[in-house]
């Protein structure tokens, strides 16, 4: 499936977390000392402390001092006292480095604020991120609105308030839209699609949550989905092109035989493509007595026995609640006519997952009935492989209005019967061209990727070749 689990700190931004001083700009200046040498204040002096001695009476004498003065003045010396300590221990980031201000090495008096770059002068102020700000000039740069708080968050060398931050790079859940929760340990853990770039909570695996059986999405809450009988569910946008019975395969078989054509690689016989519901395509797997099936679900098989298999003969309706209602299905008895008897593709997926399975299990069938010898599994399953991708790539090509059907090689032949087709499904041809390529299976996936190197590398026809002398890729 390809899904995986993340668990990270945070955003991919580097973030800091910071504190600043609020401070009162109030000056003091001191006094400089007297460099006067008036002789008369020496004999000052003298006098004084004459004066002084002689007045001892004046020492018992009851000092009358005015309370409420003395109280201000005691006041303000407190004041100057603790100002001048500064005692206030030093702020911390939320990384727990400590913050040191940047000595500032001018006169109070012209202290620059980095925002607006006017003296702040006498008055309050902030010291932070190295510079000093006017309270109203040090903003948030999501909302451009003050940040009054003690504690911010920074991405890059821009302040936010925290909740902006928040709002900003935490990442949120695209089934619930709520920010996704961290764990336990802190961290923030969410499970990622790895081609629709699609995060969500980790419990909307196993809280009921449904994903599309097409495009393996989760879409958000309320979203409505298509229930098929057999309990998968197909979102809106897949269900817009899925072909739903045999009737209706009818003309999409004609562009893979096209297709094929267009590769000198014709299928002469007369194939019978069925499509049919999953408890007919498993049972009739389970009498097919050799073949090799995709696990978990088998969504194609080409047939060899003779067998009796329901197919669909008339697509179902859309009912109440969502559900395909009323399917007519018919049984249809395969006769052994030559070494295929009939394809069966899972009814219900999007034109290109049809198309791409249906190029797969039509290559099964050319090589059975080119008489190939019984070949390895990575080796059959991964040329079936690159046929359908190279399907795919023609598909994509013709959406764009490219004439060049295939990288994978130069004679492949484009449909000009796909029509006229919305972004969403080329978007959705190219998740299943990453599906081919990504797949981690030693069969199917490993396989693909021997098969696919050695088409481009010699050709098709070179490498179609090498496989009936040997059963193997050329290297």
């Amino acid at each position: 499936m390809g899904w995986f689990s993340k668990i990270f700190k945070g955003s991919g931004h580097k973030v800091s977390e910071g504190q600043y001083d609020l401070r009162h700009g109030t000056d003091t200046v001191g006094n400089e000392p007297s460099s006067s040498g008036d002789a008369w204040s020496e004999i000052e002096d003298i006098d004084r402390a004459i004066a002084l001695s002689l007045s001892e009476e004046d020492k018992k004498r009851e000092i009358v001092i005015d309370n409420d003065s003395q109280l201000k003045e005691d006041e303000q010396l407190a004041r100057a006292i603790q100002e001048s300590l500064n005692v206030e221990s030093p702020p911390r980031f939320g990384n727990g480095n400590i913050y040191q201000p940047i000595p500032f090495p001018y006169s109070t008096g012209f202290r620059i604020c980095a925002r607006c770059n006017a003296e702040i002068g006498h008055g309050r102020f902030l010291n932070c991120m190295g510079a000093v700000w006017h309270p109203e000039c040090f903003r948030c740069h999501a909302c451009n609105q003050p940040i009054s708080e003690c504690e911010f968050s920074m991405s890059g060398s821009y302040p936010y308030h925290k909740s902006c931050y928040k709002e900003h790079y935490h990442p949120k859940c695209d089934v619930c839209k709520h920010f996704i929760p961290t764990n336990a340990a802190g961290l923030i853990e969410y499970r990622a699609h790895p081609f629709w770039a699609q995060k969500y909570c980790p419990f909307h695996e196993h809280d009921g949550t449904p994903r599309c059986c097409s495009c393996e999405r989760m879409e958000p809450r309320d979203t409505r989905y298509v229930g098929l009988d057999d309990g998968r569910k197909l979102c809106l946008e897949c269900l817009d092109s899925a072909i739903m019975d045999t009737n209706e395969c009818q003309p999409l078989y004609l562009d893979i035989q096209e297709f094929y054509e267009g590769l000198n690689m014709k299928v002469e016989q007369q194939v019978p493509l069925l499509l049919v519901e999953r408890q007919a395509l498993n049972e009739a797997m389970d009498g097919e007595k050799h073949g090799h099936h995709h696990m978990p679900e088998t969504r194609g098989l080409c047939l060899s026995e003779e067998q009796t298999v329901s197919t669909i003969l008339k697509r179902p309706r859309i009912g109440s609640g969502n559900r395909a209602m009323d399917m007519i299905t018919e049984p249809y008895k395969l006769t052994r006519r030559c070494e295929v008897t009939a394809i069966l593709i899972l009814y219900g997926l999007p034109r290109l997952l049809t198309g791409s399975i249906l190029a797969h299990e039509m290559m099964h069938a050319w090589l059975r009935l080119r008489g190939y010898r019984t070949l390895s599994q990575d080796v059959e399953e991964g040329i079936c492989q690159v046929l359908a991708h190279m399907w795919l790539e023609s598909q994509i090509m013709s959406m764009t209005g490219s004439n060049v059907a295939s990288t994978s090689s130069s004679s492949a032949f484009t449909s000009s019967k796909c029509g006229a087709r919305s972004p969403f499904d080329r978007k959705l041809g190219e998740f299943f061209k990453h599906q081919i390529e990504s797949d981690t299976s030693p069969v199917y996936g490993h396989g693909f990727r021997a098969g696919n190197m050695a088409v481009l590398k010699y050709g098709l026809p070179r490498t179609l070749d090498h496989i009936r002398l040997t059963g193997s890729f050329p290297y």
